[in-house]
């Protein structure tokens, strides 16, 4: 059984990092703006377990710092959604450019 090398997820995590930046700059949609960032989350997430498994000393801190960085994921995106369906109600779009909270 062969190992997949360490560069393939290195790789993977610049792949995955490198769309989630361009979608959280470029779009104007809120909701693609919290999914660009999951993604660029997870892509540091493929990072820690990748270099906790293949770094100079093997040990287990990567995989416990994904998965509080998963936790914090999890609770922005709850916290990210609450505060974009109140803006939704109050604004009646999610555009960036047109939620400003100092205009009627």
């Amino acid at each position: 059984m062969t190992s997949v090398p360490l560069s393939a997820y290195l790789v993977l995590a610049l792949i995955l990092f490198c769309i989630g930046l361009y979608g959280a700059l470029t779009k104007r949609n809120t909701v693609i703006v919290l999914i660009s960032i999951e993604l660029m989350l997870n892509a540091v997430n493929i990072n820690l377990v990748a270099f906790s498994k293949f770094g100079m000393t093997p040990a287990i801190t990567g995989q416990v710092f994904s998965l509080f960085t998963m936790t914090i994921a999890a609770a922005e995106a709850a916290v990210g959604l609450a505060i974009l369906m109140a803006l939704y109600r109050n604004r009646k779009t999610v555009h960036i450019d047109e939620m400003n909270t100092m205009k009627h």
